[in-house]
């Protein structure tokens, strides 16, 4: 979830909130000894800045400034998700076979224009056009940089790098919104464009720091099929029969040739519909079968940040190992069924006793979210081939993007049709793919410790 600044009060009240503040800044700052992660911490930290200022007032200018129906406005962004989905896998198919690093910044600087070009629509095709261009290339940016992560740092540092670049990504976005306030509090047209214009050249200028990642983090190169003999000139057969056998190799470490990991997707990605239970599920409980006034959801962003930033990178030690990752995510999905239930029960409530009653639900949710994303990045790295890293995380991105689109029909259709019966079977949705995921690491490391003990 994306929201904005976490409330002092709340995140530094008394000598434990201090300490663990300073313990977030210390553990940030030591992160960035390390050349690769300094230079995505930087492209992220500009970038979402960019992203948070372009969330903050995306809806209410295709409403309220270029004259879009809510409906209209739903299709767009539905559609520029879809594209997303797309280019999961296609972002880390091509950062397989070029250099990784160069396809990032590429695609991001072209992701940025395109959020700059939104200043200058008018319509609803306008609109329709740059939101699919803006949501294709943003999504390839992404993959190719989980391809970099995949492959610039060693195993046990890959799921630490995810926690500390989520951690800026929530910061940044946070004061993004809060840039984004100007544009909502003076109101024009005028403000809008400009605001929107600055926020897409921020996210351009976020792709620079890729430019200084170094050559280790792109695939290694593929040899031709056809290979020349050096001194004669003529086709080197032995050489070319080892490129076809490579080329065949590499065919078959195909993602898509691995039903473990497209199981561990598809589970994912199930799992991953917790977040259209927070960005939607509960502003609608919340208006529509509580009696807890609208502002609350508002008090419940700021919590579900503040305790990202505050608990991710701790919450993510030791999950590189795939039945601890396996074992976080069971949890996860426990803290996920509380959740559901504590959210039920916050219908026909006096509104201050629904009111306390959803914020336990919003931490128990949110940590149960801390805990599913440290369990599937160790999960999504460790049980991928490195030879295909790309592509493998290109999957598993799309997996996500596919349970994003999924979730406001899946919510819609349980907790707000069903009431507290639909928020039981969302809790049993959730608790069955934890099971699953937990069985598939389970599994994953008896048959690594088999041979081993062999």
């Amino acid at each position: 979830m994306s929201s904005s600044h976490p409330d002092p009060e709340q995140v530094d009240e008394g000598g434990e909130g201090r300490a663990a503040t300073k313990g977030l800044f210390a553990r940030l700052s030591g992160a960035l000894s390390d050349p690769v992660l300094r230079a995505l911490v930087t492209a992220t930290s500009v970038s979402r800045v960019g992203r948070g200022v372009f969330l903050a007032v995306t809806v209410l200018f295709f409403t309220q400034i270029i004259g879009l129906s809510p409906a209209q406005a739903a299709i767009v962004l539905a559609v520029s998700s879809g594209c997303g989905v797309v280019a999961s896998f296609l972002g880390g198919w091509l950062a397989d076979r070029w250099s990784a690093r160069r396809l990032a910044f590429g695609f991001e600087a072209i992701g940025g224009v395109l959020l700059a070009a939104y200043a200058f629509v008018g319509d609803f095709a306008s609109a329709l056009l740059l939101a699919s261009l803006a949501g294709f290339f943003d999504t390839l940016g992404h993959s190719a940089r989980s391809a970099i992560i995949a492959r610039g740092f060693a195993p046990e540092k890959r799921v630490h790098a995810r926690a500390v670049l989520r951690t800026v990504t929530n910061l940044a976005i946070a004061a993004g919104s809060g840039i984004g306030a100007i544009a909502l509090a003076l109101g024009t047209a005028e403000a809008y464009r400009i605001v929107i214009a600055c926020a897409g050249v921020i996210c351009a200028l976020g792709s620079l720091p890729l430019l200084r990642l170094t050559a280790t983090v792109d695939a290694p190169a593929r040899t031709r099929t056809r290979v020349l003999h050096t001194e004669t000139g003529s086709i080197d057969t032995h050489a070319t029969a080892a490129a076809s056998a490579e080329r065949k190799d590499w065919n078959r470490r195909s993602p898509w040739r691995d039903p473990r990991y497209l199981l561990l997707s598809g589970l994912s990605a199930i799992f991953g519909m917790q977040f259209g239970v927070a960005e939607l599920g509960v502003p609608l409980w919340i208006t529509e079968n509580t009696n807890a006034p609208e502002a609350t959801f508002a008090v419940l962003l700021i919590i579900n940040t503040a305790l990202v930033v505050l608990f991710q990178v701790r919450a993510s030690r030791g999950t590189h190992d795939v039945r601890t990752a396996g074992r976080v995510t069971m949890i996860a999905g426990w803290l996920m069924v509380a959740a559901c239930i504590v959210y039920a029960l916050a219908a026909g409530l006096p509104a201050w006793a629904a009111i306390v009653i959803l914020i336990v639900g919003m931490i128990t949710h949110t940590f149960a979210e801390i805990l599913s994303q440290a369990g599937a990045w160790g999960l999504s790295f460790e049980l991928a081939d490195p030879v295909r890293a790309g592509a493998y995380q290109g999957v598993f991105g799309m997996g996500f993007s596919l349970g994003a689109l999924a979730s406001p029909i899946v919510v819609n259709a349980t907790a707000i049709t069903f009431g507290f019966a639909g928020w039981a079977m969302l809790a049993a949705i959730f608790l069955a793919a934890a099971f699953g995921i937990w069985l598939i690491a389970r599994r994953a490391a008896a048959s690594a410790t088999a041979p081993a003990s062999a």
